[in-house]
């Protein structure tokens, strides 16, 4: 079974613009005579990849330790798409991963310079996905991103931002995006990965 890793290198990663760069702190080290390697680091919740829960946008929205796992985990559709993406995009895209698995179409990914619209954030929001993911930094576009996060939040769809799917063909995967447990977060940083289907 082929694994593929599809998470940005935290202390490496892109930094949507305007928040804090992922740093480190070696706090001891072997080679200075301390009885181990020990780090320490600080990061913004939506550093490299990692997903958005509602509260991200909604006052009232629920936060990461409140999501089920199982949006998730869990079988997954790669789709590759450029440019904006309209209304008729998105109902293309979900009937593809229909056609090719049903549990697919509650999980889609999104490889390539694409930007969801409002109008196909609408689409998989009226779908009842679970999670939709992209290789940007944000959805939407890159300086208005509320509305479409809107649309998809308020829906209870969670976002994977920041994913790396350059060497994942289109198909069915399964996917394991689980957000580290930060309670009371409004995002938080996962080591994302596809599984082939065999």
């Amino acid at each position: 079974m082929k694994i593929y890793d599809i998470s940005q290198e935290v202390f490496g990663c892109e930094v949507y613009p305007g928040d804090p760069v992922p740093e480190k702190e070696m706090l001891s080290r072997i080679s200075e005579e301390s009885a181990c390697n020990l780090s320490a680091f600080r990061m913004c919740s939506h550093n490299g990849t990692h997903v958005d829960a509602p509260y991200h946008f909604l006052e009232d929205g629920k936060t990461i330790d409140e999501l089920e796992l199982k949006r998730f985990v869990g079988y997954a559709y790669v789709t590759e798409q450029e440019g904006t993406l309209t209304a008729e995009d998105a109902i293309g895209i979900l009937e593809k991963a229909r056609e090719a698995d049903r549990q697919s179409a509650k999980r889609i990914l999104i490889k390539g310079d694409a930007v969801v619209s409002a109008e196909a954030a609408d689409v998989f929001a009226e779908a009842g996905i679970l999670l939709l993911g992209n290789e940007s930094q944000t959805f939407g576009p890159a300086d208005a991103p509320m509305e479409v996060h809107l649309k998809i939040l308020g829906a209870e769809i969670v976002l994977l931002e920041g994913i790396r799917l350059d060497m994942v063909p289109e198909g069915v995967y399964f996917l394991n995006a689980a957000p580290l447990n930060l309670g009371g977060g409004d995002g938080a940083p996962c080591r994302a990965i596809l599984m082939e289907i065999v």
